[in-house]
């Protein structure tokens, strides 16, 4: 019946439905310590000031600052806000602290919240093949709208999330594989739910030790995805994606970009960090 169906309304879209949310940016910054130095103890005593009343400002408003471990840089910066609109206003207000004459930004990573609905869509695209509503009609987008629009609803807390209070964040970019041989874009969707429900039993395990944000960064950056992971033990993070490796869509679609470990930084953890 679902398959003459579908013969009926033609080949059903390839893509998943998503939910979008907040916004993030993630700034890893280098101290210019050399001429950071180089300021008396008053001119650093000033610049800290204002800095710690910055950060403390940001962090009502869903920021936070992490102490990096490693080469990458000293400082990275999460900031989860509504809009672009907003994480601009945010660069910008940042770019205008004194402070910021003696950072250096190495790299950067904008992103969406995003929940990709595999479950949902493999229904939905079934009942309204079933009714012989045909993909893209003002029928099927109606349909669609409708069933975003309850998810989003129901979705709300986990699209627009707070920065959780763990001490550490891991944050990593990634990709789904394109290969010669293995090409995740073009596995059926039931073969791609299947194995990102498999995926998802794996991060379920340890959810009550770390909390997971996933982002959407097509279009936006030159990954994917970005995930992070914030739990009070740093050495949870290699557990769980050590595991995660070995189900089949990490062993064989994944690939993955350059790690940030980073330890949470309140204002005052800032003025100890920058105190020379």
């Amino acid at each position: 019946m679902q398959t003459e169906a579908i013969s009926h309304v033609g080949k059903l879209p390839p893509v998943p439905l998503t939910l979008e949310g907040a916004s993030v940016l993630h700034q890893m910054l280098r101290v210019r310590w050399a001429p950071w130095r180089a300021l008396s103890r008053e001119e650093r005593g000033d610049l800290l000031d204002e800095a710690a009343d910055a950060l403390l400002a940001l962090e009502k408003s869903g920021s936070a600052a992490y102490s990096l471990l490693g080469h990458k840089g000293d400082i990275m910066t999460i900031h989860f806000r509504k809009s672009f609109e907003e994480l601009g206003a945010v660069e910008n207000a940042l770019a205008h602290m004194r402070l910021w004459d003696y950072l250096e930004q190495t790299t950067s990573y904008l992103s969406v919240v995003e929940l990709g609905l595999y479950e949902s869509t493999g229904k939905v695209y079934a009942q309204l093949a079933e009714q012989g509503i045909a993909p893209h009609t003002p029928e099927w987008d109606a349909a669609i709208a409708e069933t975003t629009a309850r998810q989003r609803e129901a979705m709300h807390p986990r699209l627009f999330p707070e920065v959780p209070p763990a001490r550490f964040l891991c944050f990593y970019p990634m990709d789904r594989r394109r290969g010669e041989q293995k090409n995740w874009y073009q596995l059926p969707m039931g073969e791609r739910q299947r194995q990102m429900s498999e995926h998802g039993m794996v991060g379920r395990r340890y959810a009550g030790t770390v909390k997971q944000i996933i982002t959407g960064s097509i279009g936006f950056d030159d990954w994917e995805w970005g995930v992070d992971l914030f739990a009070d033990d740093p050495l949870v993070f290699k557990r769980l994606i050590y595991e995660m490796r070995f189900d089949e869509v990490s062993a064989v679609y994944a690939q993955f970009g350059q790690f940030y470990v980073g330890q949470r930084m309140n204002a005052e953890a800032m003025r100890e960090f920058l105190t020379v």
